[in-house]
């Protein structure tokens, strides 16, 4: 058993769980934001963890996390900005504009200072910032990659100086070579099997729909 400090609380759970499971393990009660149960998205159990003898505190995901001895932990409450980028996929069709599309839509994209402050926040240790050099450079296919496990946690965002909103500018770019080239084969095949009922969609399923606001 790993004894640690989860948001104030002292508790004991399996070394061999994450801290998610730890927190459910000690009876606590999950209301909001986790995305792999069904309550919210992908990168909403973000989580602040400083280990035992170390004085950096570092942010991660608890889904992921493994409890150690020692260990504190206190979770990030999921924020949205406040600042939204407009765009239509769709009217996106001339690739030679590619890299006036990206300026007119992220132009805070290419004010990066380069200080490395999304690198550090991001819990699934991406190269954010030269995924945001690479979009502003017209490397898609290259910054696209970088963004490929990207979870959306925001948390990039919240670091930056400049509010460039890495995480959105590497959705960006996913979704505009999505809309420019072929469609995934996988993608293609899961459709065609939902559109013969080879696949059934149930929608009563638990977390097929999202939590009701009260």
């Amino acid at each position: 058993m790993a004894r640690l400090n989860i948001e104030g609380r002292e508790i004991a759970a399996p070394a061999n769980c994450s801290i998610l499971q730890a927190f459910i393990h000690a009876g606590e009660t999950l209301v909001e934001g986790v995305g792999c149960m069904g309550q919210g998205v992908c990168g909403s159990c973000r989580v602040m963890v400083r280990r035992q003898g170390e004085p950096e505190v570092k942010t991660a995901l608890a889904c992921e996390t493994m409890v150690e001895d020692g260990m504190q932990v206190a979770f990030l409450d999921y924020f949205t900005s406040s600042s939204r980028h407009v765009y239509r996929i769709e009217d996106i069709g001339d690739s030679w504009q590619i890299l006036g599309t990206i300026a007119e839509t992220f132009p805070e994209a290419a004010h990066c200072r380069h200080c490395s402050g999304c690198d550090r926040a991001c819990p699934k240790q991406l190269d954010v910032q030269r995924g945001v050099n690479l979009a502003v450079a017209g490397e898609l296919a290259e910054s696209a990659k970088v963004f490929d496990e990207c979870v959306m946690c925001n948390l990039c965002t919240l670091a930056c100086p400049e509010l460039i909103q890495p995480n959105h500018l590497g959705l960006f770019v996913r979704r505009m070579i999505a809309s420019l080239s072929l469609r995934p084969a996988n993608l293609m095949q899961r459709l065609q099997q939902i559109e013969r009922g080879e696949m059934a969609i149930d929608l009563d399923a638990p977390g097929a729909h999202p939590p009701q606001q009260g």
